[in-house]
Parts: structure tokens; sequence; C-alpha cells
């Protein structure tokens, strides 16, 4: 398979903390792969440096081929790579719609001119970002509140919104950091449907970051396991949940 995401011996040193350290991992094109480890391993950090929040002190982010480290994160995102947050990172004051439109803008091509003007092109490229949002929406049986501010939503539905939105921008590669968060065990079922099916019809990969064993178990096609910054061990759900070294530090005898 192809590998749409390198990492190549990443390190990032924070003062003398050594907060990730020589990681090695691809994603391959299409793939589900999963990233998990106690708190304080270093997965936020990882996602933190392929989206260009930090740079590496050390090694090689490649994305399609591509070095990735020492680019802005607007322009890692206009490359293909998308994220959530652990934290919800909405536009709280804006309606449901118009945070998925803003990302949408990611891939405008009518200028400031075109905007002030309200030309004839600019109104028919927001039309269709307006058109593009609702079917997100739509996707994610969220459309009955397109109108509502993003504040006024359900914790679960805010979730969905924030994966809506990072759709909008078109990527190759989603980073999703914790979705199932505060879920209860019929919303996390939904999300794995979920998951599955967007990466199925938007022919996405997926990167996800996940507490949840069973989410994780259920959706992933392979896994990365992070202790204390470093990678202990990568492969297929079976085999990591069966890993001497897995259920030392993370998961635990069942």
């Amino acid at each position: 398979m192809t590998a749409l995401l390198e990492l190549k011996d990443a390190m990032i040193r924070f003062g003398g903390l050594v907060a990730v350290k020589d990681l090695n991992f691809s994603v391959n094109e299409g793939e589900l792969f999963g990233l998990i480890g106690p708190n304080g391993a270093g997965k936020t950090t990882v996602f933190n440096l392929i989206t260009g929040v930090y740079a590496p002190t050390s090694g090689t982010i490649l994305f399609d081929g591509k070095p990735v480290q020492g680019r802005k994160p607007h322009q890692i995102c206009g490359a293909g790579i998308a994220r959530t947050f652990q934290n919800i990172r909405l536009f709280p004051d804006m309606t449901v719609l118009e945070n998925v439109m803003v990302s949408r803008h990611m891939r405008k091509t009518q200028g400031l001119a075109g905007a002030v003007l309200r030309s004839a092109a600019f109104l028919r490229e927001e039309a269709e970002f307006r058109t593009d949002a609702m079917r997100l929406l739509e996707l994610f049986q969220m459309e009955k509140f397109a109108d509502e501010h993003a504040s006024n939503l359900p914790y679960g539905s805010q979730r969905r919104l924030e994966i809506a939105r990072a759709l909008a921008t078109k990527p190759r590669l989603l980073l999703l950091d914790e979705p199932a968060a505060g879920m209860n065990p019929q919303e996390s079922a939904d999300l794995m449907r979920l998951i599955r099916r967007l990466r199925d019809e938007f022919k996405v990969s997926i990167l996800l970051v996940e507490h949840n064993m069973k989410v994780v178990m259920g959706v992933c096609e392979r896994i990365q396991v992070l202790v204390h910054g470093e990678g202990i061990a990568v492969g297929e759900p079976a085999a990591i949940r069966k890993d001497p070294r897995v259920i030392e530090a993370y998961l635990g005898k069942e």
C-alpha cells in the first residue's frame, strides 16, 4: 500500500523534556489508523507536529512524499490534512451552517474584490459552498440545526459538527483527536459507523486518537501504541490486544 503520511525518527524537545522520541510510523492511503497510549504519552503532541502547531526538533514528517515540517498550519491544511481537537474548538457565536462554510473557504477561488463587489462569480461560489455545507450537515443528520448557534448544540452534536467542519476543507488525511470523548455507548457505536462511512465515501485516510478501546479496536485497521513519547508496538488490533508490552503499559489484563 502507498504511504500517505510518514513520520521518520520524529522528535520534539521542550527544554529538558523529550515529549516525542524517535517516532516512526506511516498511514497508508485509505487506511483507518489508531494512535493510542496512556494520558501524557504524547498523542496530541504528535497531532500538533503533523499539523504544524509544533516543529519537530529532529526527524522528518512526510505527507504525500513531501516534507511538511516548517510549514504553517494553514499551509498544511491546504495541502490536505485536517483535524479536530481534544477540546472542542467551534466558533460558538456562528451558526452550525456558518461553522462548516467558513472551513469550505479554504478552497475559495474568488478574492477580496469579488467579495466587496458581490460579483456573479463570487455569489456562485458562495452558493456552491452553502450547498456543500448543507450536504455535510445532512450526512451528519444535523441539517435541522443549520441556523442554530454552535454553542447551543449538545456535546455529542458539537463533536460531530467539528468533524463536518474538518471535512469541509476537502482533506486527504483526517486527524480525529478523541472524537468519542464524553459520548454514551450508543453515540460511540454511531461514531464507529460514521468513521467507516467517511473513509469509504470521501476516500479519506483517518488517523484516530482515542481512549475508548471499543471504538479503537472496532474501527482501526492498524494501531500504533505510544508510551512516554516512544512507539512500543504497531500492528493490527488483534496483535496489539495481546502484546505483553501494551498490556503492561496501557491496556492491563482483561
